[in-house]
Formats: C-alpha cells, sequence, structure tokens
C-alpha cells in the first residue's frame, strides 16, 4: 500500500523546520522542481502499488532522500538514515516533521526496490525537462552524445570460467594463500567475455577503456545532451562492449530527428566510423563527429566540417565531461553500488536527473 506524502506540520511540533532552512540555501532552490516532477509522477506511483496491507514508504520521500544522497555524496543507505536522525536540513527536504521515525535501512532498501519496475528514473528525468520553466531552456536542433565505464561492484577475481561453478578454483589452479580473501595469480591465463563470468554480477563485462590501460569489469553508461544549456536530456546503460556507444547514441537521437528540419548530433572519435555516419545521415542528423584519421581514412569530410557550425558543435560537446565528473564524484557513480544491469541503470539515470536539478535554479535565474 502507497504510504503518505503529507507531513504533520509545525502544530504538532515545538520546531518548525521550514524556519529553520536559510532563504538563500541551494535546496531551497531545487525543490521546487523536484515537487513539479513529484506531482507528474503520482499517477505512475499509484501503479505501483496496490490498496492492500500497511502503507509502506511514499515514494515520493523515497525519491528525495535519494536525491540529497547524490548532492552529499553520501556512500550508504545506513549513513543516509544517519544523517536524517539529526540534520534538521534533510528532514525538510525529504518531508519528515522533527518528531517523526526514521526508517530502517533494509526496509527504505527494499521500497526503493520497488520503484525500479515502473521505470521511475526516466520518468523523472522527462518529468524535470517537461517543467515550462525548462523547456525554454532546452534546444530541439542541437545535441552532444558520449558514453562512460561504470565500474561494477564485483572484484576481477569473481571473474571465473563459466563452467565453474564458483564455489572453488579451477582445476589447474595454484594453491590458494590461507585466509578470506585468498591471492589469486591470473598471469598466463587467458581470460574473455565469451568463456568467462563475473560470480558476483554475470551482467558486467570485462573491458578496457584504451589500449596499455587495465581490464575491468563494468558496464557502459549513455548520456545526450542538448548544446543550448548543457542538461542531460536521455540517459540509458548498457553493457561495455565495442559497439555500445555507437548503438547507444542511434536510439536516443532517432525519436528526436523525426522531423523535417535536419538536427545536429557532437561525438567524439570514438564514433567516427563510416556505418554510425551513414545511419544518421538517413535519419536526416548531421554528424558533426570528431575526425579520427590516425592511421585511417576519416568518414567525415569537407560537406560536414566546411560549416562553421561542425566548430562549434565541437567546442560544445565536451560539456559533457562534466556531467560525467560530477556523476562520478559526487553522485558516487564511479563504482557503482549496485548489481545487475537494471539496477545500475536506474541509478545513473537518476543521478543525471540530480545533476540537471543542481544546474537548474542558475540556468533558469539567468534566462
Amino acid at each position: 500500500m502507497r504510504g503518505s506524502d503529507i507531513g504533520s506540520g509545525s502544530l504538532f511540533s515545538y520546531v518548525d523546520l521550514e524556519a529553520r532552512v536559510r532563504a538563500d540555501h541551494p535546496l531551497r532552490a531545487i525543490k521546487p522542481f523536484v515537487e513539479a516532477a513529484l506531482e507528474r509522477l503520482s499517477p505512475a506511483f499509484t501503479a505501483l502499488y496496490s490498496g492492500m496491507g500497511r502503507p509502506s514508504i511514499a515514494p515520493e520521500r523515497l525519491l528525495r532522500a535519494m536525491l540529497l544522497q547524490a548532492f552529499y555524496s553520501i556512500r550508504s543507505e545506513r549513513q543516509l538514515m544517519e544523517r536524517l536522525e539529526f540534520d534538521l536540513l534533510f528532514r525538510w527536504f525529504v518531508g519528515l516533521g522533527i518528531d517523526d521515525p526514521v526508517w530502517v535501512p533494509t526496509v527504505f532498501s527494499k521500497n526503493r526496490d520497488r520503484l525500479l519496475e515502473g521505470e521511475i528514473a526516466a520518468a523523472f528525468l522527462g518529468a524535470v525537462l517537461d517543467q515550462p520553466k525548462v523547456k525554454r531552456l532546452l534546444s530541439t536542433d542541437h545535441f552532444s552524445v558520449d558514453g562512460t565505464l561504470i565500474e561494477a561492484w564485483a572484484s576481477t577475481k569473481s571473474f571465473k570460467p563459466k563452467a565453474q561453478s564458483g564455489d572453488g578454483p579451477p582445476p589447474d589452479a595454484p594453491p590458494p594463500t590461507a585466509g578470506r580473501n585468498s591471492d589469486i595469480d591470473f598471469k598466463g591465463q587467458a581470460r574473455s567475455n565469451e568463456t568467462h563470468e563475473s560470480a558476483t554480477d554475470p551482467q558486467a563485462r570485462l573491458y578496457r577503456k584504451g589500449a596499455g590501460m587495465e581490464a575491468k569489469l563494468c558496464f557502459m553508461g549513455h548520456a545526450l545532451m542538448e548544446n543550448r544549456s548543457g542538461l542531460i536530456v536521455d540517459a540509458c546503460l548498457t553493457e561495455a562492449n565495442g559497439h555500445a556507444e555507437r548503438i547507444a547514441a542511434l536510439a536516443m537521437i532517432e525519436p528526436r530527428a523525426d522531423r523535417a528540419r535536419a538536427i545536429t548530433l557532437g561525438a567524439d572519435k570514438a564514433y567516427d566510423t563510416e556505418d554510425f555516419v551513414n545511419e544518421l545521415r538517413s535519419m536526416n542528423v548531421r554528424p558533426h563527429v570528431a575526425q579520427n584519421t590516425k592511421g585511417r581514412r576519416s568518414a567525415i569530410d569537407g560537406r560536414t566540417t566546411r560549416h562553421p557550425g561542425y566548430a562549434m558543435s565541437q567546442k560544445v560537446r565536451k560539456r559533457i565531461e562534466e556531467t560525467f565528473g560530477w556523476d562520478k564524484t559526487i553522485a558516487g557513480q564511479r563504482k557503482t553500488r549496485f548489481r545487475g544491469r537494471d539496477r545500475v541503470g536506474w541509478a545513473f539515470t537518476f543521478t543525471m536527473a540530480a545533476y540537471n536539478l543542481v544546474r537548474l535554479p542558475k540556468l533558469v535565474g539567468a534566462s
């Protein structure tokens, strides 16, 4: 049963939380955008709950608490509950009264998992962008796309042959040392995603970012940015492989290319392939992709580079790296806390929405 988001207010408390939060606090400017998005998602929340049983944690409060977790770099749900216990600012933002009890961390986590079933993260991102004040900031003609690696919650020691049950080492492995976290020597062993998988997170893939770099178990996150204000308009997560960036870029830009007027898409050298460029042109999208001429011929020729808009797109597209930097250092997505592509993808999309919320007050004020 869906819990109520209505608080008791200051009538039954000796502390007025609204008065305790200073007038110029950044969360005051962010909260109206959050409330408008949550109000729009109310029908979707109702569909996730039955009318039977005890009231659960209100989904609105769940999402507000998770936003605080991203804003303030809180590592775990247990630390978040401890912060809610004594921080009046957190209680005010989430909607808890001064005397309301804080949830048990495991109860909070189980209630949060229900939101995965309704794709609430993508809906929340769309609800934030669909507000009238925000729509005026968005460009519908010029976009940029890029991908980043999200390290999985799994060690390379868990990457074992698929035929192996995971209960012990392979037959030809040297005897392990004593202790819970025993030493494992991978030297001389051929390991690949075709023959091995992680016992901790089977959906994670072994991937290296570039030549000479170490391979890690990870996923690949993708973001689509509009170039006017630098806001993320779409995000998704896939398995890590050499084709995932281009496939995800086509899937995200295709709904926005269904129009008579051509749009542009900026990207880095990893997207400079003939099939990707031809696909964009067939969708009436101008491929403002950086030329990769290192030992090969670029698929981008003078038809594209001669326009002044190409140079502008190449300059603006680098702003998407700021998004990934915030997502990994502040929101804690450098190494995810979740297992499975659905859960990791939910968290990645939700933190992209949190990044937009951080930037919206200044952008709306400036406009």
